[in-house]
């Protein structure tokens, strides 16, 4: 059998979709960043220093949709000081790769916070990167975005 650069996509694309499946057996990593990235979202709303310190790495590059990023000093600290202040983060179509121990988590957030005095709801694309760093799942990167 010849194997043509259409065969490798065609194979190609049939493993990934095998893994998209329902059937797909989460790995107890996956289900780990899946928990952290929760926690994430529970310490934000809670503005939790604790929390966040646990769940976020010290090199953390968080970006903003606006294009602002934010180091984990500034990300803990606006948090805390209530820039915005979080009412609610619901994450959705969440999927999760996990390479080693790196793992890419994209989902959609339904976000409610409180900015400038005024209530807002917004709907952002997200995509995070996280590291395995002593057992646990720290975030390393996030970036949001308008979803098209």
């Amino acid at each position: 059998m010849r194997i043509t650069r259409r065969y490798l996509a065609a194979a190609g694309a049939l493993a990934l979709a095998a893994t998209s499946l329902p059937g797909h057996a989460e790995s107890a990593d996956e289900a780990a960043v899946r928990k952290a990235l929760d926690n994430l979202g529970k310490a934000m709303v809670a503005a939790d220093k604790a929390a966040l310190e646990a769940v976020v790495s010290d090199q953390l590059s968080f970006g903003h949709t606006s294009g602002r990023v934010e180091t984990k000093a500034e990300f803990v600290g606006n948090i805390l000081d209530k820039k915005p202040i979080f009412k609610s983060i619901t994450a959705s179509d969440t999927t999760v790769s996990v390479v080693g121990n790196n793992a890419i988590a994209r989902h959609t957030a339904a976000v409610d916070l409180v900015a400038g005095g005024k209530e807002i709801s917004i709907k952002v694309g997200v995509m995070t990167v996280w590291v395995k760093d002593g057992g646990s799942w720290k975030l390393l990167a996030h970036q949001s975005f308008k979803p098209t």
